[in-house]
C-alpha cells in the first residue's frame, strides 16, 4: 500500500488527464478535485476514480475530455449549462463560477447543469461559494439511470445515491459544510471496500434477493444488489430526500429523472448561491454562526466521545494530517491507476512508486 504526497498525486493526475485529452487547465481541475477528496479523508471520491474516468473515455466513450461547457439558457439570476458530456468537475466548476458572478450581482442566483459526467464530491462547489462569503447549496441526481438505491420498502435499485451539499462561511474559521448522499452510503464507498478486500457494515445495502449483505461484490456483480435509503428503519426520510434530489437536480436541469435508462450516465445538478451581505447583515450572521458553534460544542459528550465536531471539522483535520503524513492508496486502486497509465503509453515506473 503506497503512501503518496498530495503533490505527487497531483503531478500524476495532471500527466494522466492531459494525455487522456484534457487541456492543462481541465486536467488540473479534475485532478485537484480528486486529490482534495483524498486529503479530506474521502478516498471513495478520490484518485480511485482515475482508472474509471479513463475507461469512460477510451472504452465506454461516454466522456469527451475536450468538451467545453456552454451556457444554453440565461437570465439575470439563472442559467442552464450544458457540459456536452465532459468531465463533471470541469462543468460543475464552470457552473459554480457563473453562479457566483450572478449572486454577487443580484444577491441570489440558481444555475443548473446537464450532460455532465460524475461531478465528484458535491461539497466542493458550495465550498467555493462559502469562501466567497455566500451560502451555497447543491442538489444532484443521476439523470434517467436510477439503478443504485432502493425506495423505502423496496429491494430493487430505482434511484441514484442523489447527494446534497451545503456550505456557509465563518468569520475567522473555515466554512461549515454538509455533504451527504440521500442513501445509506455513496456507492463509491462500496467499490472502495471491494478494492481493499474489506466487508461493509450491515445496513448499507441488500443483495439481489433483498437480503442484507456485507460482501461488497454482492452489490455490483450481476444480479445487482441495491443500496438502502438513508435512515435505516426511518429510511422514508432518506427516500423523501432522494425524491427531492431527483425532482430538483434532474427536473430543473433538463437531465431527467430516474427511469432505469442505462444508455446515458450523467448527473443532473441544481445549485443555488445566496450572497449574505446583500440579503441580511453579514456581521450579525457571523456572530450568530459563532454563537451556534459554541453552543453546540458546549454539550456534554457521550461515553467514548472526546469532542463535539461541527460538520466539516473531520475533513479539515484529515486534511492537516494527510498533508503531513501522506495519502495511503490501497494496492488494488494503485494497480488500476498504474495499468490505466500504461494503457495511455505512460511509464508509471518513472513515478518511483509503481
Amino acid at each position: 500500500m503506497p503512501t503518496v504526497t498530495a503533490d505527487a498525486l497531483r503531478k500524476i493526475g495532471y500527466e494522466f488527464f492531459e494525455t487522456l485529452g484534457c487541456s492543462p487547465a481541465d486536467a488540473r481541475t479534475v485532478t485537484d478535485h480528486l486529490v482534495q477528496s483524498n486529503l479530506f479523508g474521502h478516498d471513495s471520491h478520490g484518485v480511485t476514480h482515475v482508472e474509471r474516468y479513463g475507461r469512460a473515455v477510451w472504452e465506454e466513450q461516454r466522456v469527451d475530455p475536450r468538451a467545453v461547457p456552454e451556457i444554453v439558457r440565461e437570465h439575470p439570476c439563472t442559467a442552464v449549462v450544458d457540459a456536452h458530456h465532459g468531465f463533471g468537475q470541469v462543468g460543475a466548476t464552470f457552473a459554480t463560477e457563473l453562479l457566483m458572478q450572478k449572486a454577487q450581482q443580484h444577491g441570489v442566483a440558481s444555475v443548473s447543469l446537464r450532460n455532465t459526467s460524475h461531478i465528484g464530491r458535491a461539497s466542493a462547489y458550495p465550498l467555493m461559494m462559502a469562501w466567497a462569503g455566500m451560502i451555497g447549496l447543491i442538489f444532484v441526481n443521476a439523470g434517467r439511470m436510477g439503478f443504485q438505491v432502493a425506495p423505502f420498502g423496496g429491494i430493487d435499485g430505482r434511484l441514484g445515491t442523489n447527494p446534497l451539499a451545503f456550505a456557509a462561511p465563518r468569520r475567522a474559521h473555515a466554512p461549515i459544510f454538509v455533504d451527504m448522499s440521500s442513501s445509506a452510503v455513496a456507492d463509491g464507498k462500496i467499490y472502495l471496500a471491494a478494492n481493499q478486500g474489506k466487508p461493509v457494515p450491515e445496513g448499507w445495502f441488500v443483495d439481489a434477493d433483498g437480503n442484507p449483505s456485507t460482501n461488497p461484490h454482492a452489490y455490483f456483480e450481476e444480479p445487482r444488489g441495491a443500496v438502502l435509503p438513508l435512515g435505516g428503519p426511518l429510511g422514508h426520510k432518506g427516500f423523501a430526500l432522494s425524491m427531492m434530489m431527483e425532482i430538483c437536480g434532474g427536473g430543473m436541469s433538463g437531465q431527467g429523472m430516474s427511469q432505469g435508462d442505462m444508455r446515458v450516465s450523467s448527473n443532473g445538478v441544481l445549485m443555488t448561491a445566496y450572497d449574505i451581505a446583500q440579503i441580511g447583515d453579514l456581521e450579525f450572521f457571523y456572530d450568530e454562526v459563532e454563537g451556534l458553534a459554541r453552543h453546540v460544542k458546549s454539550s456534554r459528550t457521550a461515553p467514548g466521545i472526546d469532542e463535539i465536531l461541527l460538520p466539516g471539522e473531520p475533513e479539515y483535520r484529515a486534511e492537516r494530517e494527510r498533508a503531513q503524513a501522506g495519502i495511503h492508496i490501497d494496492d488494488t486502486t494503485w494497480e488500476k491507476l498504474c495499468a490505466a497509465a500504461r494503457h495511455l503509453g505512460l511509464n508509471p515506473t518513472a513515478w518511483n512508486l509503481c
